[in-house]
């Protein structure tokens, strides 16, 4: 009973500030999706990145080893999922990308925060930006041939994950009066993305949900054993293997969708994917954390 509730006062704040957003919706009121997506992903994630590595008491030699497990374990979801793509002879374009990388933003980085505190965080923000790099380049190759390296180390994400670093392993801090500041700015992020989350989920119209369910119970039990089995290998302390396991498990990301809508692969699918694996999050991720804990 005590693991319940444990694992309730973790994933409740998620799942309730999604629901506002998709209540917002709903009541037909005005959310501008690309721009509070945009602001996150430029200004509020960044920000919130730098400050949690920075401050972060974690040793670097820890974080490294995270990062060289994270690529690890994504390479072996990855040779997973490309089986299961072509097990089930599905269309490559379309089903791949969004198997392999999971919503390790706006779902992965707060159930560490909850679960785990400023620890699970400064791991989460690791795992996150290894995703990152991973999605804008691989990701997007896969959907539309066009990933470039270039691109990576121009986001804002990606340059304050490796300023951050910097910064952690030299030992420096900002000025108090700057850190308060990226540390306000940083803060924004964790709400305003799960309430993005609820407002795409509330707009998105996939058209089934037969294949969904069973692609995304796949993803969720393949992806799991993939960052435990990776985990354990690298020999990553209890709070860096839980918040691998988590990160890696989540569930479709919604930019999966916006990806597949620019390039031309099948939308709709795509839609489905993220509305069945976010919904059937509300059930895995307290099973994953039950289990992690």
């Amino acid at each position: 009973m005590q693991l319940t509730l444990t694992v309730l006062e973790i994933v409740a704040p998620v799942f309730l500030l999604a629901a506002v957003g998709f209540g917002w919706v709903k009541l037909g009121y005005e959310y501008r999706v690309e721009f509070v997506t945009r602001f996150a992903m430029t200004l509020s994630v960044p920000c919130l990145i730098f400050t949690a590595l920075m401050q972060t008491e974690i040793d670097a030699s820890a974080l490294a080893t995270l990062s060289l497990a994270s690529i690890a374990a994504y390479v072996l979801v990855t040779l997973l999922m490309w089986a299961v793509v072509a097990l089930g002879r599905l269309d490559r374009r379309t089903f791949l990308a969004p198997l392999i990388f999971g919503n390790t933003g706006n779902l992965g980085m707060p159930l560490a925060l909850f679960a785990f505190g400023e620890t699970g965080l400064g791991y989460a923000v690791v795992v996150f930006a290894v995703m990152a790099v991973g999605s804008f380049t691989f990701g997007i190759w896969l959907v539309s041939g066009g990933g470039s390296l270039t691109k990576v180390l121009r986001e804002p994400l990606v340059f304050a994950t490796l300023l951050g670093g910097l910064f952690l392993w030299q030992g420096w801090q900002t000025p108090t009066f700057l850190t308060n500041a990226l540390d306000l700015i940083g803060q924004m992020a964790i709400p305003m993305m799960l309430i993005t989350l609820g407002v795409a989920v509330a707009r998105l119209k996939p058209s089934n949900f037969t294949g969904p369910i069973v692609l995304s119970i796949i993803k969720a039990v393949l992806c799991a054993a993939a960052a435990a089995a990776v985990g354990l290998w690298f020999g990553l302390d209890d709070i860096a293997l839980a918040v691998l396991i988590v990160q890696i498990a989540t569930p479709v990301a919604v930019t999966s969708y916006l990806l597949a809508e620019k390039y031309g692969a099948d939308a709709d699918s795509v839609a489905g994917l993220v509305v069945v694996s976010t919904c059937l999050s509300v059930i895995t991720l307290p099973l994953i954390l039950a289990f992690v804990i």
